[in-house]
Parts: C-alpha cells; structure tokens; sequence
C-alpha cells in the first residue's frame, strides 16, 4: 500500500481531474488527424530546404517527456544534430544507403538509452524507492532501459509528426562508433536514429505490405 503524502495527494486529485476534463472535451482523434500520425504518414529518403527551430525541438521533447515508461523512468537521453559539423561526424557511422538522407536532414536525433537511468528514480518516482530494483539486477536494468528508450523515441516521432514535421527512423549504423563519439565518457547507448525535417514527397516510396490482423493478432 502506497503512503503518499499530503502534498501528492492534492496532486493526485488534480492530475485525476484534468484527465476527466480532457476527455469531456476531446473523446478521440479525426479520420485526418489519425492519417498524419499513421494511416498516410511515411517514412522520409528526403528533406526539403526547410529549417526546424531549436524551438520546435524544445516543444518535440515537452510532449514526447510525457509519455509512459516503466516507474516512470525516462532513460532516453536526445542529441539534436543540426549543425554540418557535427553532421560529419555521424556521417562516418552510417551505412551507404543512409548517407544521403541522414545528411540532407535538419536535424538528426540520436536516440540513445542511460544505464545509469535509476541513479535518478527519486525524483521521478519519490513515492517509492524503485531505484535497488534496477541497480541489483544488471539484466533488468538494462533491458528496461533500452525498452523505454524505444517507446520514448517513438513518442517523439508521433509528437513531430503531430506538430507537422517528418520522420526518417533508422537503425543501419555503427552503435559502437556512435557511443564513441556522442557519448564517451558515459554509460549512455545508442538506441536508433531519426531524421527529423519537412518530408519531401517527390523521394517517398510506395508503400509496403504489412500483416492483417488475424496473420499476428489474437483475442483470447
């Protein structure tokens, strides 16, 4: 049984009252809206000549922080590479075929998972000491990271797509190299890579099969 105190449970309270508020107002997402996020969006090979403010990142991440993750751990970590510098130095850990796309990108987020993640579970999770859980068991703590690092990069591809930019995620990359040069010194990993920007339409490709429902679903 959790003892919280005086302090959390007005917050509880107020946290219980704005969910209900939003859903009186807002009970699901339009057909449009809906194809933004998913149905028509798609994966961008190329970018138009078109910047993305330090600004919009700082509105990607207030949104993209506030997604789900286990104990409410939030081990990715974000580096937002916008600069030709900087550029070149993930250009040497990419594969071939993600050279062009990557470097004509605004932006490149490399998203990357913290083992040290549970150093920091009592201020995130104050009502509760979580944090022997994840330090005790190496196995557990690094998977839980790397796990809640993907939900968190994938929330951060919706939010963007949500405020109208473009996502080209990719995985075909050097991790070791990108360690090396991103995050040395730190017990920080490198999960996968995004492109972010304003999709050029004339380099989307068709669109690829995927399984029905009844082909990986069941109801049991």
């Amino acid at each position: 049984m959790i003892e919280f105190t005086e302090e959390q449970k007005k917050a509880v309270a107020d946290a219980q009252e704005k969910f209900t508020d939003l859903k009186d107002k807002v009970e699901t997402l339009s057909d449009d809206q809906l194809n933004l996020l998913f149905g028509e969006a798609r994966s961008m090979n190329g970018w138009l000549d078109k910047d993305v403010s330090d600004d919009t990142l700082n509105q990607i991440y207030a949104l993209t922080k506030m997604g789900p993750t286990s104990t409410n751990c939030c081990p990715a970590r974000f580096i937002f590479i916008k600069s030709t510098e900087q550029k070149q130095l993930i250009k040497e850990a990419l594969l071939p075929n993600n050279v062009d796309k990557c470097m004509s990108a605004p932006v490149i987020a490399v998203i990357g998972y913290d083992l040290d993640f549970s150093d920091h579970m009592g201020k995130l999770f104050p009502h509760m000491d979580v944090a022997p859980m994840y330090k005790g068991n190496s196995e557990m703590n690094t998977s839980t990271a790397f796990r809640n690092s993907s939900l968190q990069g994938a929330y951060m591809m919706m939010v963007a797509r949500a405020i109208g930019l473009d996502c080209g995620p990719m995985s075909g990359f050097n991790n070791l190299l990108v360690d090396e040069i991103f995050f040395k010194d730190t017990n920080i990993k490198s999960n996968f890579l995004c492109c972010l920007g304003y999709g050029d339409p004339s380099k989307i490709f068709m669109r690829l099969p995927r399984f029905e429902f009844d082909e990986v679903c069941k109801i049991i």
